[in-house]
C-alpha cells in the first residue's frame, strides 16, 4: 500500500526553468511547495543550454518575443507580460548573477556558467521553504471529480490541490528529456499534438554534403522552398556527414520534420553569402572576367569558399574565368545564392534541443496556465505545444509560463 505523505499547496513535477520558476513564485506567496525531480540532480537542461553558458533571455519586449512563436502569439502574452525579459534579467541580478548582453541582443550570465542560474533559483527556493526530492519519478496524477488531488511516485502518495507539470519535452534524453509529461497529461485527459525533434540538424539526400563535413560558412540564409512556407533562418551553416546543421537551419528543423509527414523530401533554398546580393555577385564575376580572366574559376572562388566545397558548387573549377560559359556562370550564381538541398529527415531526439508539439493549447487557460479540463492542473514550458527559435526564446517562455503558474494557484 502506498505511503501517504503530508499535504502541500502545490506539487511541481520537473526542475527545469519552468518548474523552478513555478516553485519560486508560489513559495513567494507563502504556498507550501514540493518540487519533484526524476533525475538525481536539479535544473533540467539549463546546465546544457548554450554550451554550458545558457542564453537565458534576450532584449526583446513580450510582444516581440510572442510574435516569433507564430500563430500562437496571443497565447504567450499573459505569461510573458507577467514575467518579461527585463524582469528576468533584474531577478538574476538581484540574486547575485550578473547578466550581460553580449551582442546587443543575447543575454548570458557574465560568469559564462549556466550552473550559476540554477544555483540562484534553487537557493531562493530553499530560502522560501520549498521541499525538494530528487530521484522521484511521478507515475500518476491523482484526479477525483475533475480536480487534482496529488501525485503518485513509486510507493508514495503526495497530496495537493495543485500540480504543475513542468517535465520538459523528449529532447536530450541524456539530460532529463522524456515522455513523462505527455504520459501524465494524457492520464488527465489532455490531448498531445504530434511530437517532432526541433532545433537540430537536417539530413539531406545530396550525398556530397557528407564530403564537406566540418566545413562552415558564417552568414547563410536558409528557407523552406515550398508553396505558402515563409519560414527562413540566417546564421552560421555547418556541413555534416548527413546534411547540414548550425544556426542557419536549427530553427527550421522542427517544421521540416513536420512537413516530412506529408512529403518524401522537403526542398531547402540556401543563400550561402546572405550579405552579398545576386547583383553584387554579377559585378564580382564581371571584374574577374575583365581583370583576372586567366585565373581559374576555382582559384578565384577560394577567396570566398573553402577548397573542399568549390567542386560541388562550381561547374568547371579548372576553367580560366575568361572562358567560363554563360551557362556555367548562371549555374554558379544559382549555387551561391539559391542552392537547393533536399531534406529527408532531421537528427534524432538525442541531438534535438527542443520538442515541437505538446499539450494542446486549446485545453489550457493562457491567463493562468491552468488546465481547462482538470481543476488545479497546470502546465508550463516545453511540455506545451510551443517552440520558439534559438536566442533565449524558449527558456524565457519556460520561466514566464512557470512564473504565471506559481502566481495563479489558489
Amino acid at each position: 500500500m502506498a505511503e501517504t505523505l503530508k499535504n502541500f499547496d502545490l506539487i511541481v513535477v520537473g526542475s527545469g526553468p519552468a518548474g523552478l520558476a513555478g516553485a519560486l513564485f508560489a513559495s513567494e506567496r507563502g504556498k507550501r511547495v514540493l518540487l519533484l525531480e526524476k533525475e538525481n540532480r536539479f535544473g533540467g537542461k539549463i546546465p546544457l543550454s548554450g554550451g554550458g553558458r545558457c542564453n537565458v533571455t534576450n532584449v526583446l519586449s513580450p510582444e516581440e518575443i510572442a510574435r516569433t512563436f507564430g500563430k500562437n502569439e496571443r497565447f504567450l502574452l499573459p505569461a510573458l507580460r507577467n514575467f518579461p525579459p527585463e524582469e528576468v534579467r533584474r531577478y538574476f541580478q538581484s540574486r547575485g548573477v550578473e547578466i550581460e548582453v553580449t551582442d546587443g541582443f543575447h543575454c548570458f550570465p557574465r560568469s559564462k556558467k549556466a550552473a550559476d542560474l540554477v544555483k540562484a533559483l534553487l537557493d531562493h527556493c530553499d530560502e522560501n521553504g520549498v521541499e525538494r526530492l530528487s530521484n522521484a519519478a511521478v507515475d500518476k496524477v491523482l484526479v477525483e471529480e475533475g480536480a487534482i488531488k496529488g501525485v503518485h511516485t513509486g510507493k508514495k502518495v503526495f497530496h495537493a490541490p495543485n500540480v504543475l507539470l513542468a517535465c520538459g519535452g523528449k529532447s536530450y534524453p541524456k539530460w532529463s528529456g522524456s515522455e513523462l509529461g505527455y504520459i501524465l497529461a494524457r492520464q488527465a485527459g489532455h490531448t498531445i499534438t504530434p511530437l517532432y525533434p526541433a532545433m537540430t540538424g537536417v539530413k539531406c539526400i545530396e550525398m556530397w554534403t557528407g564530403e564537406c563535413a566540418g566545413i562552415s560558412l558564417e552568414d547563410v540564409k536558409c528557407s523552406i522552398d515550398l508553396p505558402k512556407e515563409k519560414l527562413s533562418c540566417r546564421g552560421e551553416l555547418l556541413f555534416t556527414h548527413e546534411g547540414i546543421s548550425a544556426f542557419a537551419v536549427l530553427d527550421l528543423a522542427g517544421r521540416v520534420a513536420e512537413l516530412l509527414t506529408q512529403h518524401d523530401t522537403v526542398p531547402l533554398k540556401l543563400d550561402l553569402f546572405a550579405q552579398i546580393s545576386p547583383e553584387e555577385w554579377r559585378r564580382i564575376f564581371q571584374t574577374w572576367r575583365q581583370e583576372k580572366g586567366k585565373t581559374s574559376a576555382g582559384k578565384l572562388l577560394s577567396e570566398y569558399l573553402p577548397k573542399r566545397l568549390i567542386p560541388h558548387l562550381c561547374p568547371a573549377p579548372e576553367t580560366p574565368f575568361a572562358r567560363f560559359s554563360g551557362a556555367d556562370t548562371g549555374k554558379l550564381l544559382e549555387n551561391l545564392t539559391a542552392l537547393t538541398l533536399h531534406a529527408h529527415g532531421v537528427e534524432n531526439w538525442h541531438k534535438a534541443m527542443v520538442t515541437r508539439g505538446g499539450v494542446e493549447l486549446k485545453e489550457i487557460n493562457s491567463k493562468t496556465m491552468e488546465s481547462r479540463l482538470i481543476r488545479g492542473l497546470y502546465f508550463a514550458g516545453e511540455l506545451t505545444d510551443l517552440d520558439g527559435p534559438c536566442g533565449g526564446y524558449n527558456i524565457q517562455w519556460a520561466l514566464s509560463s512557470g512564473a504565471l503558474c506559481g502566481a495563479s494557484i489558489r
